[in-house]
């Protein structure tokens, strides 16, 4: 738990010991009211025995004056504290917050999928509001329930042994239904948590394919998925409600049997001459405040167990570290090649898998090279490509970049080599403007022009807004296409030294296609480009064409020499053109 400490800062520290310090004066003051109680009481008592009230009237007003001032400090206390504490716990979880945000963005995929982004979206949010809540009861509750009980149990037993017995028995009684609660509510808190992670996942997986949902008339199949998941949910959640609803009846019939019981047994000990009403109006005041520590201290029972859950959820978020690590770093000045990409004998498998999904790949990428990559799905094309930019390490073998190692570089600066262009068009909300800076902040509206020309995206300056226009969140006001263009617009203003296309063409027509791999080759003279792509006349052009099956080189070469020495490529090809246009 220390990375959570670590979250508060020495004002939120100062803050809690404040809030603690008034705490302690706020026990003070709960505490000794009783006593100023029980005085009035005496004096109420002796001016009643003196036939004349008023000769103690001034001390009645006294003591009555000193309680008024102890409620007014407790009054203030509470706001103090409630405010200290609130801006030191909520400052601490917010810096929780955004650190699960950044170790996240850190984490390679191998521990996006081993937490799985739903559960990581639930620890984010849901699991720091739950501890945030926790903390906030702990400090308020957790020193002066203990404190106000421990105290008051000194007091009674010195004012009356037969009476401490009836509160003795009424702790036991609370004790033991605290006891039956955490017993049998404390272990659900972790699987409420696990199905909420569930609960996001379906709800998640529903909304982004809705299309598909709704296509096929899978409605009723998605509802029942979620209303499964949801009913176990509910069934735990009832579990929970139907103990803890048992908690506050029982709590107050507890009270209200111990303060009849210390009525009954109290005029039975004042008519022996053993106590006094004084005393016993004193101990039932310190008996009342043992109760409602005892069930202050139930309620810590049933909120620390869930919020302890969230805290070592969150924690091991925090504690992970991603097995992709910055290597040393490469000095620029020292490197004797530039622009190449090498491949030496590499395999990978995937964390926990068995198989290999690339196995022994060696090839070399010159500097203003174009190599394509082709295969049937599958084969590793993308698994491949994912290796440059350290998506993912080599399991076997060396991935090279400017005739270093990969893991030799540290990964900012070997991201700053690489313009990355996913399948899927991925844009944020915002402007076009600002989704084409996400790969330069500095970039000047001309560069940003440029970059929308030769990734053929016309359409921006064909709105009125153009690249003010406002893409909504996933990019959904715009086409597969033009969010491809856009993404590969965002790659180009960079201007970086490798361009890899992960199959960035598959949602454009095929004369936009053909402009925009002219455009390219025009204007990216020296930049050394990685694509996989599906379609033989994205492809047929380039320097070099690697051919995967299985996960294994089977040809590699240009166009016109696959299609007599591969097998595959050549089926490949012939599935797409006739004879003639090969």
């Amino acid at each position: 738990m220390s990375k959570l400490l670590k979250c508060f800062s020495a004002k939120d520290w100062l803050f809690i010991f404040l809030s603690l310090a008034l705490l302690g004066a706020q026990v003070y003051c709960n505490l000794t009211l009783p006593e100023y109680m029980g005085a009035i009481v005496g004096n109420i008592k002796a001016g009643a025995m003196a036939g004349d009230l008023s000769l103690y009237w001034s001390d009645i007003l006294k003591n009555g004056g000193i309680m008024l001032a102890f409620v007014a400090a407790i009054y203030t206390t509470t706001i103090l504290v409630s405010y200290l504490s609130s801006f030191a716990i909520t400052d601490a979880m917010a810096k929780a917050r955004q650190q699960v945000f950044g170790k996240v963005n850190d984490f390679s995929m191998t521990e996006i999928n081993k937490f799985s982004i739903p559960s990581l979206i639930t620890r984010s949010t849901n699991d720091i509001t739950q501890l945030q809540q926790t903390l906030f009861m702990i400090i308020n509750l957790g020193l002066t329930a203990p404190i106000t009980g421990i105290v008051a149990v000194i007091k009674i037993l010195n004012l009356s042994g037969d009476l401490s017995i009836v509160t003795a028995l009424s702790v036991v009684a609370l004790i033991l239904l605290v006891l039956v609660m955490f017993i049998f509510v404390v272990p659900k808190f972790k699987k409420i948590q696990s199905l909420t992670d569930k609960v996001n996942l379906l709800t998640r997986e529903n909304l982004t394919g809705i299309k598909v949902v709704r296509a096929y008339g899978a409605e009723k199949n998605q509802e029942q998925k979620f209303e499964n998941v949801n009913r176990e949910v509910a069934k735990t959640d009832i579990f929970v409600d139907r103990i803890a609803g048992l908690v506050s009846p029982s709590m107050s019939f507890i009270m209200s049997a111990t303060s009849l019981a210390l009525v009954w047994l109290g005029a039975y000990l004042i008519n022996d001459g053993k106590i006094d009403f004084e005393i016993l109006t004193v101990f039932t005041q310190y008996s009342m405040q043992i109760i409602m520590a005892f069930m202050m201290i139930s309620m810590l029972l049933v909120m620390v167990p869930r919020g302890i859950v969230s805290a070592q959820r969150i924690n091991e978020v925090l504690k992970s570290q991603s097995s992709i690590t910055d290597g040393a770093g490469v000095d620029e000045n020292l490197l004797t090649e530039k622009g190449t990409i090498e491949f030496k004998n590499v395999s990978f498998k995937y964390p926990g898998a068995d198989d290999y999904v690339l196995k022994n790949i060696s090839f070399k990428v010159q500097k203003g090279q174009t190599v394509a990559f082709i295969g049937s799905t599958g084969s590793g094309k993308s698994t491949l490509i994912n290796l440059v930019p350290r998506f993912y390490d080599a399991s076997e073998g060396e991935v090279m970049v400017d005739g270093r190692d990969v893991k030799d570089y540290k990964t900012a600066d070997l991201h700053d080599k690489i313009g990355y262009i996913p399948q899927k068009g991925v844009l944020f909300s915002g402007t076009i403007e600002d989704n084409i800076k996400y790969g330069k902040a500095d970039a000047t509206e001309d560069e940003v022009n440029e970059a929308l020309k030769i990734s053929q995206s016309k359409f921006v300056f064909a709105k009125p807004e153009g690249v003010q226009y406002n893409i909504a969140q996933g990019g959904h006001n715009v086409s597969g296409g033009q969010k491809q263009r856009l993404s590969i617009a965002r790659a180009l203003v960079r201007k970086p030294e490798f361009l890899i296309f992960d199959d960035s063409f598959s949602a454009l027509d095929y004369k936009t296609d053909k402009a925009l791999r002219r455009a390219l080759k025009s204007h990216t003279k020296g930049t050394t480009c990685l694509i996989v792509a599906q379609r033989i006349g994205t492809i047929r052009d380039a320097d070099q064409i690697i051919v995967l099956s299985d996960g294994e080189m089977v040809g590699i070469g240009k166009h016109d020499e696959l299609l007599s020495s591969c097998p595959v490529y050549k089926e490949i090809a012939l599935s797409q053109l006739k004879k003639e246009e090969l």
